[in-house]
């Protein structure tokens, strides 16, 4: 017998797809001298602005804490939802109310074409949604009334109209923050945590032939299982938060999506990559992510990036965070451990939980706390820490994070010889050529991208023989070898499927290939490491070309090998257009070369 789904059911299904991070920015705790009361008021607000091509109305939440008034103003802290939350969420609404028992002034809003908000949904567009902020920035700052004519005016100031005012949030609620800041110079600090740095990487990654960033010219391999959850997140909209408000209607056949995303997500299905549309997309994806904006955010920035994440990988925080370091905006960065592909719902020891939300206790958590500190009470004796942080998960006694004063690149160069060896010097590479070939099925697996997020059990990584190739280095031998940052190999491949339309007008039939790390233990077990690939679609396969894997944090203890693979295909990425065999030739002059991030210890 069938049974209709309730829509408190089917919230709920779509809320688990959207994943905690995703629909939460950060839960954060109240300080363990908070009394029983809550310690501030809560009014709900409307406030009708413009955004992009059209008014629509923000819902949001203004707290207020006890004690704070014209005269005893206090710094105000602005938060939004993940991608599929609200301002109603938990999550959201234990930040604000945290943030008003330590005594801030907080506002908590529906992000645009989510909850009770108006508009489409334009992933954070700096000209729709970071405008849309920039007049809550407005609100703050006492210059502006919301819709029933409430104006604040106990908020601190740095000078007329100049609220000061910070930013916090996970994955979508990040990105917003650096969108606002770029049209909003008033944002005074901002903390970021597991978002992108550009959307056409995120959602098309290309590790090959980059140019500016994580990303290049040419398109990727197509992260279908990310985008269509989140498409069908946003699509539900309409199910989850019925409105007749028409500023929430999409376009381009899509129900709430702005036009030009509604396309990019049309192309992307399409598998096709012709010049004139891919450049269009391109254009777009880019135009709505830090990387084009970056340069007009001037905010200082706690970057907070999460090792276990296929959707946004640690590469889109380090191209982030060199970036604003480069042009001197204040900057640093914490890898902790977990992200949108596990570890959110049992996190790690000494990390944030945003269960328990343990602010006060956790690394992470007081890092945050220093940085509005500094930043937004303006102490400025406040330690806001090292400009570099990373969670290691081998250490189990003391602290689990290490620091660095930058970001780990090169250190140790490894050969891919032709018996499939890895090995340290050119002079042991031995001559040989090894060929595999895709299928028109995909022969790889590394995961079912939702399945961490969902906690959902997931098969283990494989590899179909004939359809890879590997090579393995040498056992460790004393001190244990760490790897912290993105390793790079530079390969030379031949294709002559590939090299017969090397010249196509449609960038899919470029040859793709998959690179990754494993960790063999001495009994043959192997570990791929946190289920991160690296998609490359070859720019000129003629030529020779550099893959940078996503960034790791990972110790290979004594015994253990480290693996390094190239796929023809992966079960969470589109793939080649047609059967493409390759062929990689070793020789001691000419091979192969993988660079490793090593911060102790040595391969051979």
């Amino acid at each position: 017998m069938s049974r209709a789904v309730s829509r408190p059911v089917l919230r709920t299904s779509l809320a688990l797809l959207a994943g905690t991070a995703l629909a939460a920015p950060l839960v954060l705790s109240a300080p363990a001298n908070a009394s029983a009361a809550d310690p501030y008021t809560v009014t709900a607000l409307r406030m009708t602005v413009r955004a992009g091509d059209r008014d629509c109305t923000l819902d949001a939440d203004l707290y207020r804490p006890a004690g704070v008034d014209a005269a005893h103003p206090a710094p105000a802290v602005l938060t939004t939802n993940g991608f599929g939350g609200s301002k109603a969420d938990g999550s959201t609404d234990a930040t604000a109310k945290a943030f008003a028992a330590r005594g801030y002034v907080a506002l908590a809003y529906s992000g645009l074409g989510f909850g009770k908000t108006g508009c489409p949904i334009s992933l954070d567009d700096p000209k729709a949604d970071g405008r849309a902020a920039s007049r809550l920035v407005d609100f703050l700052a006492g210059s502006r009334t919301s819709d029933d004519g409430t104006r604040v005016d106990y908020v601190t100031k740095d000078g007329k109209g100049d609220p000061r005012v910070g930013m916090i949030g996970g994955s979508y609620g990040g990105a917003i923050q650096m969108a606002t800041a770029s049209v909003d110079h008033r944002v005074d600090a901002l903390v970021p945590l597991i978002t992108w740095n550009d959307l056409s990487y995120s959602l098309d990654p290309n590790n090959a032939g980059r140019t500016q960033g994580v990303s290049g010219p040419v398109p990727g391999a197509y992260k279908y299982q990310w985008t269509n959850g989140f498409f069908l997140i946003g699509e539900a909209q309409g199910l989850l938060n019925p409105s007749l408000d028409p500023s929430r209607w999409g376009g381009a056949g899509c129900l709430h999506f702005v036009a030009p995303a509604c396309e990019t997500k049309r192309l992307l299905d399409s598998r096709r990559y012709p010049a004139d549309k891919t450049a269009t997309m391109l254009a777009y994806a880019r135009s709505v992510s830090p990387v084009s904006y970056l340069k007009s955010v001037k905010a200082p920035t706690l970057l907070v990036q999460g090792q276990a994440d296929s959707l946004f990988n640690l590469n889109e925080a380090t191209a982030t965070y060199r970036t604003l370091t480069a042009q001197g905006t204040p900057a640093k960065m914490i890898w902790q451990a977990w992200g949108h592909s596990g570890g959110m719902k049992d996190p790690a020891t000494g990390e944030l939980d945003l269960g328990k939300g343990n602010l006060d206790t956790s690394y992470v958590g007081r890092r945050i706390l220093a940085w509005f500190d500094r930043y937004l009470q303006h102490r400025k004796e406040t330690d806001t820490g090292p400009a570099f942080a990373y969670y290691r998960d081998w250490v189990t006694e003391g602290s689990t994070y290490a620091t660095s004063r930058t970001v780990p690149v090169g250190g140790q160069k490894l050969y891919l010889s032709g018996d499939g060896k890895l090995v340290d010097n050119r002079r042991k590479v031995a001559r040989g050529s090894r060929e595999y070939r895709n299928l028109l099925v995909p022969t790889s697996h590394s995961e079912n991208s939702l399945a961490g997020m969902l906690g959902l059990p997931d098969p283990a990584p494989y590899d179909i023989k004939g359809t890879y190739l590997d090579w393995t280095s040498a056992p460790v031998a004393g001190r244990p070898v760490d790897v912290v940052g993105a390793p790079k190999v530079t390969l030379r491949v031949v294709s002559p499927q590939t090299e017969r339309v090397q010249n196509s007008a449609d960038a899919a039939d470029k040859l793709v290939l998959f690179a990754k790390l494993y960790d063999v233990a001495p009994d043959g077990t192997k570990t791929l490491v946190h289920r991160l690939v690296a998609p490359a679609r070859v720019p000129d396969v003629t030529r020779k070309f550099t893959v940078e894997l996503p960034g790791i944090v990972h110790r290979y203890e004594p015994g253990h090998r480290l693996r390094f693979v190239i796929a023809a295909s992966d079960t969470a990425y589109a793939g080649n257009r047609g059967v493409k065999p390759v062929t990689v030739t070793s020789a001691p002059e000419d091979t192969g070369v993988l660079e490793l991030p090593v911060t102790q210890g040595t391969l051979k």
